[in-house]
């Protein structure tokens, strides 16, 4: 028999050895896990050899995901960093820098931050960017005291309630599927800024019911015109699925991590349906910069492009990723897109920022550039307080800009979203008008010939020979 000593032993040792082995087995899987986590954006293998392949990176929604890994912590606290260290394996240099060069023009960005510092709201966000490309012109965002607020920069943030900017996609579904026109008469009972239950569920026109054009309504958001609309013209899939379309619901292929905006549809037509339609509840929500792609998509003529804020990254001075234009499709037609345009024109002409508007308009300088807009106005509880939205266009035919800002205040109000937007379109389109004007100027000059020279526009040499 073995002894009962020896027999102990052997299982003890038995057991080292299967222990060992599961630590290595364990160990092998983790670092297999870590390897597939990590970013292949910059790995030697997708550092090919035709360096001259750069559309790689351009238009790669995967490759804008793994920037996203790489920038967002540092985003998301209002920070650009121009290097980051990264370590990776398959890289011959191990923890080499990378430098990243970012599409924020500085000019605007200091605007920005100088305008939110100024006023001072509670919360406040802007962001600007180019409606055609997708390109970031400022990103910034401004909190007054401590919080607890996951991050800090509000712009990547969708907890605000969209409120009656989400009458944007409502207007859209009914002119783009149904073909509802821009002066079609709705006949509504209440208020202009309420919403009753048994006033938007009324069908009975009486000596009280008012007539308003969907033009109208929608520049001066009238909730009750918007129930009305919805109930006799749009189901609720379809008003869900044009909420999807303009990337409600979705991630947005950016290569900074944004939260997803939500818009919660009924499935049943009713009181609930005339509620999100009109953006009259708070759980509907969406983030600044999603704001800004919606009126981008609008002035780019039913084109949504996802917004991005990396122009290019660098390894050892050479570029290994340049940013580039990403089309996410058309949203709605040209005829469509161009019939909102009139209604968010109409906004900033007559309706709810006609007088945040008025002397921007009025100014000859700016003759050239067309505005549109929607503003919301909404409590929200994350962070809490009460939501002040514009999200807007300007455009003088060659330049494209599209802009969102919001306010969040607690008890008093400092400034209009509306009011930071017409600051940041005005000091935008002097410089770009400015640039215009010395580059007619030069031209001019280049076409005149010099002086003391032979050739003169005043002496007609054929003249002298009749």
């Amino acid at each position: 028999m073995i002894p009962f000593k020896s027999m102990i032993q052997g299982r003890i040792h038995l057991t080292k050895w299967i222990l060992v082995a599961l630590i290595i087995i364990l160990s092998t899987y983790f670092i297999s896990q870590k390897k597939q986590n990590e970013p292949a954006l910059l790995s030697k293998e997708n550092l090919s050899e035709d360096r001259d392949q750069k559309s790689f990176f351009g238009d790669s929604k995967s490759a804008r995901a793994q920037l996203a890994q790489l920038i967002t912590p540092q985003i998301q606290n209002n920070q650009f960093p121009d290097t980051i260290s990264y370590l990776d394996l398959d890289l011959e240099q191990k923890g080499a820098k990378f430098k990243f060069h970012y599409t924020i023009d500085q000019d605007l960005q200091t605007k920005a931050e100088k305008l939110l510092r100024q006023y001072q709201p509670d919360y406040g966000a802007i962001v600007m960017m180019n409606a055609e490309t997708g390109e970031i012109l400022t990103m910034t965002s401004f909190i007054k005291e401590q919080n607890d607020l996951p991050f800090q920069n509000l712009n990547l943030m969708a907890t605000f309630p969209a409120a009656s900017v989400f009458k944007i996609i409502t207007a859209a579904t009914a002119i783009d599927l149904k073909g509802v026109d821009p002066q079609h008469q709705i006949a509504f009972n209440g208020g202009n800024y309420t919403l009753y239950k048994k006033n938007v569920l009324s069908e009975h026109v009486t000596k009280w019911t008012r007539f308003i054009s969907l033009k109208d309504a929608f520049a001066r958001s009238i909730n009750t015109a918007f129930g009305r609309l919805t109930l006799e013209n749009i189901k609720p899939h379809e008003l869900s699925n044009y909420a999807n379309r303009f990337m409600f619901n979705q991630e947005i292929p950016t290569d900074f991590k944004l939260e997803k905006s939500l818009a919660q549809i009924p499935n049943e037509t009713g009181f609930e349906l005339t509620q999100v339609a009109s953006g009259y509840n708070r759980f509907n929500t969406m983030s600044p910069v999603h704001g800004a792609m919606i009126a981008a998509t609008i002035v780019n003529y039913g084109k949504m492009v996802a917004p991005y804020i990396v122009k290019e990254v660098q390894l050892n001075d050479e570029t290994i990723y340049q940013g580039k234009k990403l089309d996410l499709g058309l949203i709605l037609s040209q005829a469509s897109a161009e019939k909102v345009q009139t209604m968010m024109e109409q906004t900033v002409l007559a309706g709810t920022s006609r007088k945040t508007f008025r002397k921007l308009l009025k100014d000859k300088k700016f003759k050239e550039v067309e505005m549109g807009g929607k503003t919301g106005h909404f409590s929200g509880l994350n962070p809490k307080g009460t939501n002040d939205w514009f999200v807007g266009y300007a455009t003088d035919g060659e330049n494209k800009v599209a802009i969102a800002a919001i306010t969040v205040n607690i008890k008093k109000w400092t400034v209009k979203s509306s009011a930071l937007a017409e600051m940041m379109i005005r000091d935008h389109f002097k410089n770009v008008l400015d640039e215009k004007a010395q580059s007619h100027l030069q031209l001019k000059k280049q076409d005149q010939p010099p002086l003391g020279s032979d050739q003169s526009p005043a002496v007609n040499l054929k003249s002298d020979k009749i």
